[in-house]
C-alpha cells in the first residue's frame, strides 16, 4: 500500500466534511473492495474516511409499509434479522448468499450499493422493489442511482445513510454463483408489487443491473413460471468470459426467473 491519512468520524456530517475538504478521499466501511485494490496498488487514495464508528446508520426497522435498512447494516445483520425475514424474506435470503461468513460479517449494504459491482446481489433487490436510496443530501430511485459499471449518481461528498424498501406482495431471488468468489454469475430477483411486477438481473449485464420488460409484462398478466414459456433474453450486451458465455448467461436468466416466480408463489 501507499501512504495515506486515516480519518475516523463519528457522524455523517463529519464524514461528509472530510470528503469535501480532502481531494480524492475515499470512504471505507467493510473494506472488502477498497482494501484489496489498495494492496495491489491499483488504488492509492491519500485519505481514508472510516464510517465504521458513525452511529445511527446501521439499524433495521419496519416503518409503515417500508423496510428501512441503515447503510452500515452488515450482510449478516440483514440475513439474520427477524424483521427482514418477516417483512421481505427474499431479502434476508439474498443477504445470506453473499460471499462467505467473513464477508457477511464485515461487508455493508451501503458499501455494496456505492461500489455498484456488476456482479453484486443488492442492486438486483433494490431495483426490483423500487427501493429508495437515501443519502445525506437527497433521495434517489434505482434508475437514477445506478449509472453503469461501478458508477453511481453519488457526488464526491455524498454518503448513503439508509435504503427504504417498499414491501412487495411476493418476491424471490435466485442466484447461480461463481463457486470460487460466490459472486453472481447470474442473479434474478422477481418482485410483485402493488404497482406491478419487476424482474431484475445482476451478474450478466456488461453495464450492471438491468430489468427485463418482456418478462415483467408476461408476469403482470399471469404470475406463474409458465407465463415465461417461449420468452428469452438476447445475449447481446451480456458478459462473456471464462466462467460462461453470453448465450449461457442469457439461458440462465430464463431458468432462474422461472425458479424465482415459483419460489415467490410458494410463500403465499
Amino acid at each position: 500500500m501507499y501512504e495515506f491519512k486515516y480519518h475516523r468520524p463519528s457522524t455523517v456530517r463529519q464524514a461528509a466534511n472530510l470528503l469535501a475538504k480532502n481531494e480524492d478521499a475515499k470512504l471505507i466501511a467493510g473494506g472488502h473492495t477498497l482494501v484489496p485494490v489498495m494492496k495491489q496498488r491499483l488504488a492509492a487514495p491519500p485519505h481514508l474516511v472510516d464510517l465504521s464508528h458513525v452511529e445511527g446508520i446501521d439499524g433495521i426497522e419496519l416503518k409503515g409499509r417500508a423496510l428501512v435498512i441503515g447503510a452500515l447494516a452488515k450482510h449478516a445483520d440483514v440475513a439474520n434479522s427477524a424483521t427482514v425475514a418477516e417483512a421481505i424474506p427474499a431479502l434476508a435470503e439474498l443477504a445470506a448468499l453473499i460471499g462467505d461468513p467473513a464477508v457477511r460479517h464485515k461487508g455493508t449494504i451501503g458499501g455494496s450499493l456505492a461500489n455498484n459491482d456488476p456482479t453484486a446481489d443488492y442492486p438486483a433487490a433494490v431495483m426490483a422493489m423500487g427501493a429508495t436510496i437515501v443519502t445525506n443530501k437527497r433521495k434517489l430511485k434505482p434508475e437514477d442511482f445506478f449509472q453503469g459499471l461501478f458508477t453511481t449518481a453519488l457526488e464526491p461528498d455524498e454518503i448513503i445513510t439508509k435504503v427504504s424498501f417498499p414491501l412487495p406482495k411476493k418476491a424471490a431471488y435466485q442466484k447461480f454463483r461463481n463457486q470460487a468468489s460466490r459472486y453472481a454469475l447470474v442473479g434474478v430477483f422477481v418482485a410483485r408489487l402493488p404497482s406491478g411486477v419487476r424482474v431484475t438481473v445482476t451478474g450478466a449485464g456488461s453495464d450492471g443491473v438491468f430489468r427485463v420488460p418482456a418478462f415483467e409484462e408476461a408476469l403482470q398478466k399471469r404470475f406463474s413460471p409458465k407465463a415465461l414459456d417461449g420468452l428469452s433474453v438476447s445475449p447481446d450486451g451480456l458478459n462473456s468470459d471464462l466462467h460462461g458465455s453470453a448465450e449461457y448467461r442469457a439461458h440462465l436468466i430464463g431458468v432462474l426467473a422461472k425458479r424465482a416466480v415459483e419460489d415467490a408463489n410458494s410463500r403465499a
